[in-house]
C-alpha cells in the first residue's frame, strides 16, 4: 500500500524572516574599569566623532596586592576595600544606564591564589563581573589608547605602561609605514601583536615584555632597606635586571626618530613637577613632551626631598611619597637604556584602550581609528 501523503505536502513552506540585526546605539554609554594592584579606576564615556566623550569617573587607592608579595593571596581587609569601591562603580553604572561595559582585573589577580574566589565574591556583592586579562591583552590596549601621541616623526617606538603589579614594554617597529599613517597603524594592533596579513601598512611588534614588578610590587620588595638613596638604587637596577630577556634591550638605539610613550601615575607625576603644576592639571600634562635630562633633574629633586619632603609635596602627597620612588626607579633604568629627547606623558591607559576596542567593535566611531 502506497504511503498516504501528508496534507498540505505540496505547499510552499512560509518563509520565516530571521530579525535584522540590531544596529549599534550611537549615543549609548560605556563603561571601562581597571582594576590594579593598587588602584581602582573607571571611566564612562559616550562615543563622540572618532573618539568619546567622559560623562563619568571614579578612581580610588584600594591597594589590592597588599601584601601579596608575602602571602601569595589576596588579603581580607584589601578584599574589603576593593569591594566598597566596585559598590559605588556598580551605583555609577546604574545611575548611568550604562548598557556596554568591560571590568577587568590584571596583576594581582592574575598572581593571587584565591582570585577566583574574590572573582565570585564581587559578583555576589556587587553584581558585577572582572575579567582577569592576561597580559599580552593589557600590553596592547595600553598601546592603542596612546596611538594619538606618537609623532608621524617617529620610527622606533616604545610604550611603557607602569602598573601597580607589573610594567608592560612593548617596542614597535614604524619605519616602513608613510608618516600620515604612523598613529593610525598603530591603533590597528588592537587585533594582536602579529595579526594576519593587512591591506594597510603595518606597525611591526619587535618584542613585548610584561615585567611581574610595578610600583606597589616593587616597592615591597626592598621595604627593608631604609636608606632613601640606597633603595632607590637597588630598586633601579633590579628593575633592570628584569629586563634581560626583552630583545631591544641588548641593542643600542639612537635618540633620533625614537620615541618613548609612558603611561602611569609616576609619569603624570614627574611631568606635573617638571611643569611646577600646583594642582594637577591633564590638559597641560596629557600629550606633554620631556627629555632624560628633564626627567633625570625630577627625580633627582625627589631624593633631595626625602621622603618627609615628598610628603608634603602638593603633587605626591601621603599615600604615593614611597610609590613614586619606585615608579622613578622604572623610569630612570629604562632611561640609562634608551635615553631620549622625546617621552611622550600619556594620562591614558587601560580604560581608554578597553573604550577604544569596545565602541570599534560596535562600529560607533565616525572614521573610528581600527
Amino acid at each position: 500500500m502506497a504511503p498516504k501523503r501528508p496534507k498540505g505536502a505540496g505547499a510552499f513552506p512560509k518563509p520565516v524572516e530571521s530579525p535584522a540585526p540590531q544596529s549599534p546605539d550611537p549615543d549609548a554609554f560605556y563603561a571601562a574599569l581597571d582594576l590594579g594592584t593598587n588602584s581602582c579606576r573607571m571611566l564612562i564615556a559616550q562615543p563622540k566623532g572618532s573618539g568619546f566623550h567622559v560623562v563619568d569617573s571614579f578612581s580610588k587607592s584600594v591597594q589590592l596586592g597588599s601584601g601579596l608579595e608575602r602571602t601569595g593571596r589576596l588579603s581580607r581587609a584589601s578584599m574589603g576595600r576593593t569591594i566598597q569601591a566596585l559598590r559605588i562603580c556598580q551605583q555609577k553604572i546604574k545611575r548611568n544606564k550604562v548598557t556596554r561595559m568591560r571590568l577587568v582585573a590584571t596583576e594581582a589577580c592574575r598572581r593571587a591564589r584565591n582570585a577566583r574566589e574574590f572573582i565570585r565574591q564581587v559578583q555576589r556583592e556587587t553584581g558585577l563581573t572582572l575579567e582577569i586579562i592576561q597580559p599580552e591583552e593589557e600590553a596592547r590596549l595600553a598601546v592603542i589608547s596612546c596611538a594619538p601621541l606618537v609623532s608621524t616623526k617617529t620610527e622606533q617606538l616604545l610604550v611603557v605602561d607602569i602598573g601597580g603589579g607589573s610594567t608592560e614594554l612593548v617596542w614597535i617597529d614604524i619605519s616602513s609605514v608613510p608618516r600620515r599613517d604612523r598613529p593610525r597603524a598603530i591603533m590597528r594592533l588592537h587585533a594582536g601583536f602579529h595579526p594576519a596579513e593587512s591591506p594597510f601598512p603595518a606597525a611591526k611588534v619587535v618584542d613585548w615584555i610584561s615585567v611581574p614588578l610595578g610600583v606597589a610590587t616593587l616597592r615591597d620588595q626592598f621595604s627593608d632597606v631604609s636608606d632613601d638613596a640606597a633603595r632607590f638604587a637597588l630598586m633601579s637596577w633590579f628593575f633592570e635586571e628584569n629586563l634581560s630577556e626583552f630583545a631591544p634591550y641588548h641593542g643600542e638605539q639612537t635618540r633620533e626618530r625614537f620615541q618613548i610613550v609612558g603611561t602611569s601615575g609616576t609619569v603624570t607625576t614627574v611631568a606635573a613637577s617638571h611643569l611646577g603644576l600646583k594642582r594637577y592639571d591633564r590638559t597641560k600634562v596629557d600629550g606633554l613632551r620631556m627629555t632624560s635630562d628633564q626627567i633625570d633633574k625630577v627625580i633627582r629633586s625627589y631624593l633631595d626631598l626625602g621622603p618627609a619632603g615628598r610628603r608634603r609635596d602638593p603633587r605626591i602627597g601621603e599615600d604615593r611619597q614611597a610609590l613614586i620612588m619606585s615608579g622613578a626607579a622604572i623610569l630612570q633604568a629604562l632611561l640609562r637604556c634608551w635615553p631620549t629627547d622625546r617621552l611622550s606623558v600619556a594620562d591614558r591607559g587601560l580604560r581608554e584602550g578597553l573604550l577604544y576596542a569596545q565602541m570599534s567593535a560596535d562600529g560607533v566611531l565616525e572614521n573610528g581609528p581600527f
